[in-house]
């Protein structure tokens, strides 16, 4: 079977480490004042990644966390994909020469598809889109805004353009604890040859096994938040199931 990797969350609202509900800054919840401290959880618990988003980065536009990443790259054992308010060459140069794995684009992917082209092409294998999807069509800027972009459509815009994975999101399952949206993600897969990675909603063995199983194109691997932040899905138990 194709190799399934996890990427557990560190999303960073004020320095510290959050989850939201649905991508709603005002319902955010604090697990860790420590995000450092969280990274060397989470690598010590056996994941081969480590998954970070700067919330305030992605509704400013530019990187409002930085401190908080750099420590979780001082600290982590693993290697770190990021996103959230990067919108430049020069910021994705930074965060990689920072010691970032992968920077993750968003909003630029859809409002300045050329910046991901150049970013590929500067850096191979090291720039990842990240579609976040609400009812099909992706939001922008922190997921205030809803373009009238599909989902799959930007998946095939970016399929010549050397992207090395897309991390597809159903915005109305991110952080409820509402299982996975199986056939959204795997649309996209099968629309695709980029490696596919799902996020929201995945809470429990049962998700992880459903995205492996479904038939098409494989999925690369799924995002894990609050299933493990609330101790719903424990570290074996995913890493059992994804094995």
């Amino acid at each position: 079977m194709t190799p399934f990797t996890l990427y557990p969350a560190i999303d960073l609202k004020d320095g510290r480490c959050v989850r939201l509900l649905r991508g709603e800054m005002q319902a955010a919840t604090t697990f860790n004042d420590d995000p450092a401290d969280q990274a060397r959880r989470f690598g010590k618990a056996g994941f081969e990644w480590l998954h970070v988003v700067d919330l305030n980065g992605a509704f400013e536009g530019r990187s409002a966390n930085a401190a908080a990443v750099r420590a979780i790259l001082a600290a982590a054992s693993r290697p770190v994909q990021l996103g959230g308010g990067v919108r430049s060459l020069d910021a994705v140069g930074g965060w990689l020469k920072a010691g970032v794995s992968r920077v993750i684009l968003g909003t630029a992917a859809v409002r300045d598809p050329e910046l991901v082209r150049q970013a590929a092409r500067s850096f191979p294998g090291q720039v990842a889109v990240g579609i976040d999807a609400r009812e099909g069509r992706v939001a922008t800027d922190g997921w205030a805004e809803t373009s009238d972009v599909e989902a799959v459509e930007l998946a095939r815009r970016m399929e010549d353009a050397g992207v090395a994975a897309l991390i597809v999101t159903d915005i109305a399952r991110d952080g409820a604890m509402a299982g996975v949206n199986v056939d959204a993600v795997g649309a996209v897969a099968d629309a695709v040859s980029i490696p596919v990675i799902a996020s929201g909603g995945v809470s429990s063995a049962a998700d992880i096994r459903a995205l492996r199983a479904r038939p098409g194109r494989p999925i690369e691997g799924a995002i894990i938040g609050r299933a493990l932040y609330e101790g719903a899905l424990s570290p074996a138990e995913a890493l059992a199931a994804a094995a």
